[in-house]
């Protein structure tokens, strides 16, 4: 048979193959130009070139010889399937096109001569390829680009003759010419073999199946099997893979009609893995996996039962195992083409099953190649030209019959074979596989496969006694089983894992994986943990332990020396082990009593501990670390002398310890850093167990969950269990050190909501309840940190009232100092607050102190506090509306120039307080007064809520240099405060701005002087005042209306004229005739040199009503005296 590698497939099968095209005539060495042209057509070849196989072969380079072909197959008994030599012959030593290359070029003046060189050299290669289907053709290099077809006739002419004198086909004669466009030529000439090469093809192909009618199905079964794979083969050297496909799977089919015994099982199978293998390639390559996948599982369903001789039946399971390698090697390819896969169909099932072959070809060679004699000779020897056929053995090459030709020779043939199996590295197969499946499952997220076989990876390893890989493997599996509880396939990988540590002599790996195998998660029975415990406990004597049941004899030996040089070395025998990722035998939590400590209060802290061994276990020191390690030295247990301390199995045992914390400490967290517990003792072995944090392990998590709910579904039953539940046991790792609870009242009063811009007085109340005096008492009072960063802004407070703020008063008053306070004792004081915008702020009052105390015995300064806050809604205290009449109280859009009107205002009290509104006042831009002095009408004035105070001022605007139409007004100013104010509260002003005013010019003013009332036939006397305040004479013309309710004399019309900044006065007197308001007689004013100005306009500031009293009667003397 073949060698250890008999398995793996040849290489001309798995390669993709491609034309065979022989180049002579190339001296690709000495010769610059022939080595151009060899490095075009190889060098850098891209996808888009036609698929070649060149060689450059010597002008008499001798061919394979081609055997006499047979003209009958009558009396011809097949010796095989497939020769071991054909694929090859076809790959790389039989060209499908011998290329010649010559320098010749049409002008050559020694061209007879050169042209009859040319026909030997052409009539060599013939000779050598006699009997051979392959094509000849010549490629002439020339120095000169040649002309188009057709033109250059000595071309032409020269061309016929040298093909005649060659033997050749205008189709075989090529010319190269050695130009800067050297590859587009080769190309050309590429695409010219490549056709050449297929009609090669094609007649191998047609000369093959022309044999069919000469074979019968009982003699020559064997070749129509190798005829089908000749013909695809041919196909794919043809590139016509769909017909390639057909004929193998037809050779498939007619593979397994042969009939098969156990002399010729092997080559069956080989044959059938051959052809298998290039149905699936070809399927994957046509972009059709489901086929190939279709047709591996068909090709396993016929073969795996094929077993062949029960003596080498390792060898059907070394093929099975190539098989299905194979198979994911292909899928894996074309996954890397593009082909996407999922995670239940994906090449790592495949390297996993041929990882599960070779285990059980590792196991039969376990069965069947026991240690004997070795035959005197090894039949394969007596061949050194190894196999002629596939799948034969060595000692009865060409036998087809059912029974050996020789017993002696095949026992000994199978002996042989059986040897050889002995020094396969079993291990080392099955842990590529393995790697490779875990590699797939691990790029296709399945992580409980990669942990499966990563198990199976760390037991082979263990196998081949390369333990450090073995331990590390399992070590790293065995993380996913805890988290995942599988305790059982744990249990399995620990005892391994043991097996390794002990082999090894790994100190701490052996404790760790004893303690775990101990452990509540081990399912091992009770003498083996009996065992196991005995074990470690030597170790922790510093001795040897025992050796693991099922160790390899001569590994124990190894070990137990290993362990003794251990045992002698000094300075290790200290081992902190980080039992935190395990489930060791030795469970541990902690937990502080309360989630939160005042500083005056001692803290509390338990540890508990449990054992799960089977017996006792003793221990020495028990240390809790903490983060802040001043505290260290109160959470210590040592036992004293040579006693120890012990934990009964199953049953939790409680340490509690006390501290208490430094002053400095209020407000930050402590927090359990590690517990550690020292096993062993100084005269052996201490090894410390170090949990991080508050203990727990990798099951803790789960079970507290478990634990929660049982607790939750029976409650009242686990209340009333006596001893503590495991389980139910919560951590606490850390604890908060809070203030000492102050004892002091603190009491706010005030009136909201606070007035915008007004000193909002909080009165603060401060009472000791202390039974000693509280020291160095210190408020700190103002806005809440953490609100909007525009309320700071806004915000003022003050301890003085009697002013308003500024704007450098801050928003929080720091640290006030208070002084002392003794027992009993109250502290009023009063803090301002000044709001300049509205909305809602969060006050704070902070009263800080300190005092003496005394905790456990220990005389401490505790610093205490108290917080209180206030939510107040600023608003606004009034509002003013302003607008602009005039002196008729008529409602102004425009302000006439130089002409008085009235401001009016109103103030409209939105406190739900009474306001104090002190005085007010107007502070004029442009305006001017038309009263000599203006005074507040507002003195002294009380606004309830919702109601409203009103003033007037005259004011007349002058005329203005500029142009500008729209001035400004001024400010009105207001004094109050709260009328429940103390008497020496400040008074806010505020100050609204008033409105623009848009000036207007009026050519011509009219006023009247009238008195204030007329009486019934009395005449009434009403003087006009016409006014030009142009620059420019203006004629006005001015008409009396007639009315019922007066008569009246003066000009009924009349025009005048009157000069620039003069003024006219018309007279008027009115009867009266209708007593009541009675609408005076109209002016009809017109101005002829003013179109813009109409009477409308100019009438407007005349009176239109008066009062007319009735008319009173005359008392005479007679009348009076009568009354």
């Amino acid at each position: 048979m073949m060698a250890g590698s008999q398995w793996d497939l040849p290489p001309e099968l798995c390669c993709r193959p491609m034309a065979f095209v022989a180049l002579t005539g190339l001296d690709v060495v000495y010769n610059a130009v022939h080595r151009a042209i060899w490095d075009a057509f190889c060098a850098n070849r891209r996808a888009d070139r036609v698929p070649i196989s060149f060689k450059v072969l010597p002008g008499d380079h001798e061919y394979p010889k081609c055997r006499t072909k047979r003209t009958s197959y009558e009396w011809y008994i097949p010796k095989g399937i497939l020769k071991t030599s054909w694929m090859n012959k076809h790959l790389n030593l039989v060209p499908a096109l011998v290329v010649l290359f010559y320098e010749l070029d049409w002008d050559d003046p020694q061209w007879k001569e050169k042209q009859s060189e040319c026909a030997t050299k052409v009539e060599i290669v013939r000779t050598s390829l006699q009997g051979r289907n392959t094509k000849v053709a010549v490629v002439l290099i020339q120095k000169k680009t040649p002309l188009p077809p057709g033109e250059d006739l000595v071309a032409s002419e020269r061309a016929a003759t040298l093909c005649n004198a060659c033997d050749l086909s205008g189709k075989s004669l090529f010319v190269l010419p050695h130009t800067d466009h050297l590859v587009g030529y080769i190309i050309r000439l590429e695409n010219a073999f490549y056709e050449h090469a297929q009609t090669s093809y094609y007649t191998e192909i047609r000369r093959v199946k022309s044999h069919k009618e000469f074979l019968n199905k009982t003699t020559h079964q064997l070749l129509f099997v190798r005829h089908q794979f000749k013909i695809a083969f041919f196909s794919e050297l043809k590139q016509d893979t769909q017909n390639a496909l057909k004929y193998y799977r037809t050779a498939y089919s007619l593979v397994h009609e042969l009939r098969a015994h156990e002399t010729n099982m092997l080559e069956i199978k080989t044959m059938a893995g051959f052809i298998n293998y290039k149905i699936c390639r070809l399927c994957f390559q046509h972009n059709t996996p489901l086929d190939a996948i279709a047709q591996f599982r068909k090709h396993i369903d016929l073969c795996k039962k094929k077993i062949g001789s029960a003596e080498l039946a390792f060898e059907h399971s070394a093929w099975m195992s190539k098989q299905f390698q194979s198979f994911g090697e292909l899928f894996d390819e074309a996954i890397k083409l593009g082909l996407t896969a999922i995670q239940t169909q994906n090449p790592g099932f495949y390297y996993q099953q041929a990882a599960c072959y070779s285990q059980d070809r590792k196991q039969l060679a376990q069965q069947l190649c026991q240690a004997g004699a070795s035959p005197s000779s090894e039949p394969g020897d007596t061949h050194t030209g190894g196999l002629d056929f596939y799948g034969q053995r060595p000692w009865r090459q060409g036998h087809q019959s059912i029974d050996p030709p020789d017993a002696e020779k095949e026992k000994t043939g199978i002996l042989a074979l059986q040897i050889k199996e002995r020094d396969v590295p079993h291990s080392e197969l099955i842990i590529a596989l393995l790697s490779n499946a875990v590699a797939q499952f691990k790029k296709y997220k399945c992580p409980r496969m990669k942990s499966h076989l990563m198990v199976q990876m760390g037991e082979e390893y263990y196998y081949a006694k390369d333990y450090t890989k073995a331990l590390k493997l399992l070590d790293y599996v065995m993380c996913d089983y805890r988290t995942e509880r599988w305790w059982g396939l744990l249990t399995a990988i620990l005892t391994t894992a043991l097996r390794c540590a002990y082999l090894m002599a790994s100190v701490k790996d052996y404790i760790i994986y004893c303690m775990e195998l101990l452990g509540r998660a081990s399912t091992l029975k009770e003498e083996h943990k009996l065992r196991i415990e005995k074990n470690l406990i030597q170790v922790l004597m510093n001795e040897v332990p025992d050796a693991e049941p099922e160790c390899d004899p001569s590994s124990d030996v190894a070990a137990r020396s290993l362990w003794n040089d251990r045992m002698a070395l000094a300075g290790s025998n200290e081992l902190t082990i980080e039992v935190q990722d395990y489930i060791t035998f030795i469970q541990c939590k902690a937990k502080f009593q309360c989630p939160s400590f005042h500083v005056d209060q001692p803290i509390q802290l338990q540890v508990f501990l449990r054992a799960d061994g089977p017996h006792p276990v003793s221990f020495k020191k028990l240390a809790v670390s903490l983060s802040n390690q001043e505290y260290n030295q109160w959470c210590v247990v040592e036992s004293a002398g040579q006693e120890s301390m012990s934990l009964l199995p199953g049953k939790t045992k409680s340490h509690n310890f006390s501290f208490v914390a430094k002053t400095d400490d209020v407000g930050k967290k402590i927090e359990l850093t590690g517990i550690e517990l020292m096993l062993g003792s100084d005269s052996g072995r201490c090894v410390f167990l170090n949990w991080r944090g508050a203990g727990g392990d990798a099951a803790s998590t789960h079970e507290a969950l478990q634990a929660s709910r049982s607790s939750r579904q029976w409650g009242r039953e686990v209340e009333a269990r006596k001893e503590l539940d495991w389980d139910s046991l919560t951590m606490q790792q850390s604890t908060m050190i809070i203030s000492r609870v102050p004892k002091i009242s603190v009491q706010l009063r005030h009136q909201p909501p606070a007035l915008n811009n007004e000193m909002y007085c909080i009165n603060l109340t401060i009472q000791s309840q202390e039974a000693v005096v509280a020291k160095g008492v210190k408020l700190t009072a103002g806005l809440k940190p953490g609100q909007d960063a525009n309320l700071g802004q806004t915000t003022h407070v003050s301890l003085d009232g009697s002013k308003v703020c500024d704007d450098t008063a801050p928003a929080l008053l720091p640290d006030v100092p208070l002084g002392d306070l003794k027992p009993g004792e109250k502290l009023e004081r009063c803090v301002y607050v000044n709001c300049v915008s509205t909305g809602s702020r969060v006050f704070l009052f902070h009263v800080a102190y300190s005092i003496d105390t005394t905790v456990e015995g220990r005389r401490i300064v505790c610093k205490c506090h108290k917080d209180e806050t206030v939510t107040i809604e600023t608003v606004v205290p009034f509002e003013v509306s302003v607008k602009f009449v005039s002196t008729k109280f008529e409602p102004l859009d425009q302000v006439a120039v130089d002409i008085p009107f009235l401001l009016m205002t109103d103030i409209l009290s939105l406190s739900p307080w009474p306001l104090l509104l002190a005085s007010s006042s107007l502070e004029l831009i442009t305006m001017s007064t038309n009263t000599q002095q203006l005074q507040s009408q507002l003195q002294e004035v009380i606004l309830q809520t919702d109601e409203c105070a009103s003033e007037c001022f005259c004011l007349r605007c002058p005329a203005l240099a500029n142009s500008n139409n729209t001035v400004a007004t001024g400010q009105y100013l207001i004094s109050w405060r709260r009328k429940s104010s103390s008497a020496n509260s400040p008074f806010i002003q505020t100050v609204i701005t008033l409105p623009h005013v848009i000036l207007e010019s009026v050519p011509l003013y009219i006023h009247a002087e009238l008195p204030s009332y007329g009486r019934v036939r009395e005449s009434l006397s009403v003087r006009y005042h016409i006014e030009n305040r142009t620059s420019l004479v203006q004629e006005v013309v001015m008409a009396v209306e007639p009315s019922d309710a007066f008569m009246f004399s003066g000009l009924k019309q009349v025009r005048l004229r009157i000069l620039p900044d003069s003024e006219q006065q018309m007279l008027y007197n009115y009867y009266p005739l209708m007593a009541g308001y009675q609408t005076l007689p109209q002016l009809n004013i017109s101005l002829p040199r003013c179109l813009t100005t109409n009477t409308h306009t100019l009438r407007r500031f005349l009176p239109q009503r008066i009062f007319v009293k009735p008319q009173g009667r005359q008392l005479d003397e007679a009348s009076i005296a009568a009354a």
